[in-house]
């Protein structure tokens, strides 16, 4: 059984089973929720926004009930909001708590801003090498063009 908190403490309901994606800047909740595409899932799905944060000013926060993401869910995450706190719940108890940090290889998420690159005139995936975590600067495999990551377009 979850402990009991006070009104004033609960902002979301808890859920029993699912996951948690919490510290989302506000700007970024229904861009992520969109992204995922929480709104073809059956399943209940909680979103909140603009809650007070500490760190952020104001933050998002999605709760989805019965629902695991897989790493490729998670690594498009990383593109639009990196640094938000995914929790894995099972019976009202967090099991697994991880901060999403942006890949060093971003496969089939981007588009490349290059209309020459091979990418763009050919059905295939882009590829890009994450050369500056820190600046967010990422690097076509195949023509070699960076792009800011606050920049791009996803696939």
């Amino acid at each position: 059984m979850h402990t009991a908190m006070t009104k004033k403490e609960m902002l979301v309901a808890a859920i029993e089973n699912g996951t948690v994606i919490d510290h989302i800047p506000a700007e970024k909740c229904y861009e992520v929720a969109n992204l995922l595409g929480l709104q073809h899932l059956t399943t209940p799905v909680t979103i909140g926004y603009n809650y007070p944060s500490k760190k952020l000013g104001r933050k998002g926060i999605i709760k989805v009930s019965d629902k695991l993401f897989t790493d490729e869910e998670i690594n498009r995450l990383s593109v639009v909001a990196p640094k938000i706190v995914l929790s894995v719940i099972r019976d009202f108890e967090v099991v697994e708590k991880k901060t999403v940090e942006t890949p060093d290889e971003l496969c089939g998420i981007v588009k490349c801003n290059n209309p020459k690159c091979i990418t763009n005139n050919e059905p295939m995936k882009t590829v890009f090498n994450v050369v500056d975590k820190v600046h967010g600067i990422l690097k076509c495999r195949y023509c070699d063009k960076e792009q800011d990551i606050n920049k791009v377009a996803l696939c």
